[in-house]
Formats: structure tokens, sequence, C-alpha cells
């Protein structure tokens, strides 16, 4: 794709989060990697304002800037950064406040193995990050330690990060997690979900790590 192309698909990945239902307002960002950097979205914009001309790159370990020098990166740029850089296979990040995301993320924990889809996101669980306080370095950490080995991880007490290869498969991730959470608080106010045991979940994993559907695209396209 072309710059302009990214900056387009940019703006519609963050119109399609809120149209989704997965997000509100302007909590939440995204991002794309471009070389030597990333393109962001601008810090405290609604997203139906935003043109390809606000839309910001952000260097590697150094500055800023956007085509008409207006913009601010998000204010949560610093996780977007040491994702790509921890994250070499991915290329794409998607931030959302989604309402059963936050009611998951608020109660601290991680999400078990109640459904095997939770396969999709890499491991037997959804990982929930320690809380700390938004843009800031300390959230960055405890973000890129709890997406260790994943595609995605809830940020206690405020959102979900979701990762792809592309920008596609990072909002469909997002969607994912966002219906998981949603599933997930409804079985808690049932009494508890049966918890799929450890060999439930390897012979899944194996699946996904064979190919099965998302899974398999977002390696592919991560290595491209």
């Amino acid at each position: 794709m072309t710059d302009l192309e990214l900056r387009e698909e940019l703006i519609q990945t963050v119109l399609k989060m809120n149209d989704m239902g997965i997000n509100q307002g302007t909590s939440g960002n995204a991002a794309v990697r471009v070389e030597r950097g990333f393109l962001i979205t601008p810090s405290g914009m609604a997203y139906e304002d935003i043109t390809p001309q606000d839309v910001v790159f952000k260097e590697i370990g150094g500055g800023y800037e956007s085509p008409n020098g207006l913009r601010k990166p998000s204010s949560e740029w610093r996780f977007h950064e040491d994702i790509f850089i921890a994250r070499p296979e991915v290329s794409a990040i998607v931030h959302t406040h989604g309402k059963a995301v936050m009611t998951i993320a608020c109660l601290q924990k991680d999400i078990p193995p109640f459904h095997y889809m939770i396969g999709v996101t890499g491991g037997e669980t959804i990982r929930c990050a320690p809380y700390e306080t938004f843009a800031t370095q300390a959230l960055s950490d405890v973000a890129v330690q709890a997406l260790e080995g994943r595609k995605a991880c809830l940020l206690a007490n405020h959102g979900q990060i979701a990762l792809g290869g592309t920008l596609k498969q990072a909002l469909s991730m997002a969607l994912e997690v966002e219906t998981l959470c949603d599933v997930y608080w409804r079985t808690l106010v049932a009494g508890g979900a049966v918890i799929l045991d450890q060999s439930k979940m390897d012979e899944a994993l194996a699946k996904f790590n064979k190919g099965y559907g998302s899974a398999k695209a977002f390696v592919d396209e991560g290595k491209g």
C-alpha cells in the first residue's frame, strides 16, 4: 500500500471500531507499521474529523510529524512503539475501550479457557496486564509483558490491545476479544463457565498453530 492508502485505512479502522460497537468516542486508537516507524491516529480528534493529513508518523526511537504540522500522536503512542519493537512480526495494533472488554478488565483477572476460541489469541488464556496510569511508560511495560506470546491482552481497569499482520486482522482480533469478554461476563453472572482442561486447549491450540482461520493469516501476513 502507498502511504496515503495506509493513512486512509487507519482512519477507516478507527471509524469501524465505533461502528462495530467495540469502542466509543475517541477513547481508542490504532497504528500501522511503516518504514522507520509507524502511522498512528492523532490525539484528541473525533474519528470522523480525521483526514490523512492529520495522521501522525512516529519514528521508532525518534520524533513525530503530521503532514499538516498540527497533530500530536495518540497519548498511548508508547505502547504502540514498544510493541512494534518487541514484536517484529506485528504490523498493526488496535486499542479499544469496548463495554465488555472494560467489564472484564475491571475485574483485573485473566480470562480462562472457558471457550476454545480463546486459543485464537495465541494461548490458553487472555492475560490482563496490571493496572498502570494511561499514557505512561509503566503501562507500556506491563502491556508488552502481557502480550508475550499472545495476539491480544486486557489492560486492567482500562481496555484491550489487539495485534495483527494487517489493520484488518488487528480489528478482527479486537472484535473476537470483545465477543469473548461479552460471553465470559454472562457466564459469570450465570454462576461460572465450565473451564476446558489443558488437554482440550492443547488440542485447540495445535489446530490454530497448524493454520486454522485467522491464526494462519496472522502468521502469513505478519511475515510479509
